[in-house]
This record gives structure tokens, sequence and C-alpha cells, in this order.
């Protein structure tokens, strides 16, 4: 074979390697977790033992599979339906914390069991 061919043989293998690395986009769904927002009270602020709280999830969570805890402690949620799909999530902050920091946290699920997680940090006062 003469150069020309050999030239031309290695181009077509390069593009068919490039071809097949890529793979089928329909293959796999890419993983949206849930968002979360308009945390109530705002980050950081102080709040009486007792108190609500309260926060939006957005329209791809799965609103069973929302799990909240305030310094560790489990706390029971409500949720509720919102326009444009999203979920509107109430707790109130566990009696036996006082007079300490503690983070809210949130976990839930989303479509293609994509776990997301969020949170804030309050100052609970007697």
């Amino acid at each position: 074979m003469n150069k020309h061919n050999i030239f031309w043989i290695v181009v077509l293998m390069m593009i068919a390697t490039n071809s097949w690395s890529y793979g089928s986009s329909s293959s796999s769904k890419a993983c949206a977790k849930p968002k979360f927002s308009e945390y109530l009270p705002v980050e950081n602020s102080e709040v009486a033992v007792g108190s609500n709280f309260s926060f939006n999830a957005s329209a791809n969570t799965h609103p069973n599979s929302i799990k909240v805890a305030v310094k560790g402690l489990p706390v029971k949620v409500t949720v509720k339906l919102k326009n444009a799909g999203n979920y509107e999530v109430s707790g109130v902050i566990p009696r036996e914390l006082n007079d300490t920091f503690a983070r809210i946290s949130i976990d839930a699920e989303a479509d293609s069991s994509c776990n997301g997680g969020g949170g804030w940090l309050i100052k609970i006062t007697k």
C-alpha cells in the first residue's frame, strides 16, 4: 500500500472510534435532583421553641419521600400542592430543642431515584 491509502485508513479509523465512544443518548436519563427554596424562617434567624417552618419543593419531588429533621430529630411535615406543581412543606420545630442552633435538614427523592437534600440554619430561643 502506498502512503496515501494508509493515511485514509487512519483517518477513517479515527472517525469510527470517535463515533462509537459517544454512545446513544437514549441509553441513560440524566438525574434531576429535587430543589428546595423559600425557607421560612430565613437562614440564621432566631425563632421560639415550637415555631412553624416551611419551604418549597420543586415539582419533580416525590411528596411522600420528603423527610425533615431538626438537629437530628425527625419532624412530621405537611405537604401541599402549590401552583405550577411545586409543593409547600411545613412543620413545627420540636419542643425538645431550646436555646441552641439547629439545622433544618431536608432529604427527598425525585424521578429516576435521584436523591437530593438541602436545609438551613436557625437559632432556637426559649
